[in-house]
């Protein structure tokens, strides 16, 4: 009877063990997967502020910017020293007047707007970078 006893309280102490050993394990996961997922900004929150508040625009350009500002008589690339602050959203601008094209992955947004018949247009890529989003690309064309 004693062997019995024994044995029993063995095997259910085992069991509590590993009952509790898995259940920590999975909800840790769950707990680093919570974390994660909200570490990454939110991109219509950046977005926002992005033309919003010139200093965090600044912040958020990945210079020196692949592409450039090319008009009728001259190439510049892009520096801090010459950016044009963006203030208007792609959402916003006037579709009376320009053609817009947008499109939203889960770690890249492009935006292009353009005047119809006519050499202006633009183009830039926002990209997640280190659970961060940056402007990492910008083309002006007008000539």
């Amino acid at each position: 009877m004693k062997n019995t006893h024994r044995i029993f309280v063995h095997g259910f102490t085992t069991c509590m063990i590993l009952f509790l050993l898995l259940n920590c394990k999975s909800s840790n996961k769950s707990a680093s997967r919570h974390i994660e997922s909200a570490s990454i900004e939110d991109f219509s929150g950046f977005y926002d502020r992005f033309h919003t508040d010139s200093s965090f625009q600044i912040s958020r350009i990945k210079f020196p910017l692949k592409e450039m500002n090319i008009d009728v008589t001259n190439k510049k690339e892009w520096t801090k020293d010459n950016w044009p602050l963006m203030k208007t959203r792609i959402y916003d601008i006037d579709t009376t007047q320009f053609k817009i094209e947008y499109k939203k992955t889960d770690n890249a947004f492009t935006q292009k707007f353009w005047l119809e018949d006519s050499d202006f247009s633009s183009e830039y890529r926002f990209e997640l970078i280190g659970n961060k989003w940056f402007l990492v690309y910008a083309m002006d064309l007008n000539f």
